[in-house]
């Protein structure tokens, strides 16, 4: 192992390897762990000393060790060291193992009588990894005809088509809880009294310049007859909000500055406004909108 991975590699290795775990699996939000937790510098510290001990420790009772060897020990200690690696017991094992490889003088037993233009033919076992691995694709070829040939298992785009479906059933129920997600497919008309009122004062504060405070009209229309320019209802009305009026003349979208539950509140309040009927009003524009739900069906 020394050989393989000298010190000044395996040290800085070991340490980086569980500064990076801790990194990982501390939740220290924005900011590394060992920054915003003092004690994880400290045991990085304390853990980068121990190691450096340990090295330092082992490395010194080799050194005794070897000095207690006889010089025949030493001798076999050193040619053992002196092997490369592909030289070593352990890896021709290993390889004997995974090729099951016979060696060059037990060729002459392994000779097919084929020759071809001199190129002669051994008769060698298959390499038990190339041999296991084709058992696995036969195991598996005959559990994936079984699953999705005989049981008709779904596959892979079915499985797709699934998920984006149960997705989208998702974020629908998601974004009905989620204000921030809130559009005019989601909106929900509010009445109660709070919401109301806080309605009211983002109204005040955003949009009785130009459609009064009573919402009777001045630049804008009046906004508590039946008459609308883009339609009525929370759904309209939030679009409307949310992106603005007619082009070139209508009112400014209001999406960078209000936020979707602050559209909601405000539109809830300007259609709780409908009936007022406010002092000099505006003359009616647009055209008179009636909710579909409440809508007379025709004779």
């Amino acid at each position: 192992m020394k050989k393989l991975i000298p010190v000044y590699v395996r040290v800085p290795l070991i340490f980086f390897a569980v500064f990076g775990a801790m990194e990982f699996f501390i939740d220290s939000g924005d900011r590394p762990a060992f920054v915003k937790f003092p004690m994880v510098s400290v045991f990085l510290f304390v853990f980068l000393f121990l190691l450096i001990a340990i090295e330092i420790t082992i490395s010194a009772i080799d050194k005794i060790t070897y000095q207690l060897l006889t010089e025949e020990q030493k001798a076999k200690l050193e040619e053992a060291t002196q092997l490369g690696f592909k030289e070593s017991q352990w890896y021709a094992k290993i390889m004997k193992a995974l090729t099951k490889s016979e060696p060059m003088e037990n060729e002459g037993q392994l000779l097919l009588d084929h020759d071809y233009d001199g190129i002669k033919e051994l008769d060698n076992n298959l390499p038990p990894w190339w041999l296991y691995l084709f058992y696995a694709c036969i195991v598996f070829s005959v559990v994936y005809l079984v699953r999705f040939e005989i049981l008709g298992a779904d596959d892979q785009e079915t499985e797709l088509k699934k998920e984006l479906a149960q997705a989208k059933i998702e974020v629908a129920e998601y974004m009905k809880t989620a204000p921030d997600l809130m559009d005019e497919k989601t909106v929900t008309l509010v009445t109660d009294a709070p919401t109301l009122a806080e309605g009211k004062t983002i109204f005040e504060t955003n949009c009785a310049a130009c459609h009064r405070a009573d919402a009777g009209g001045q630049i804008g229309p009046n906004l508590t007859d039946e008459y609308w320019i883009l339609g009525g209802g929370i759904k309209n009305l939030f679009h409307t909000i949310t992106n603005g009026g007619r082009d070139g003349k209508g009112m400014i979208a209001w999406k960078g500055t209000l936020k979707p539950k602050e559209i909601q509140k405000v539109a809830s309040y300007i259609i709780s406004l409908k009936g007022s009927n406010p002092k000099d009003p505006k003359a009616p524009d647009g055209e008179i909108w009636v909710e579909e739900a409440t809508a007379t069906p025709a004779k």
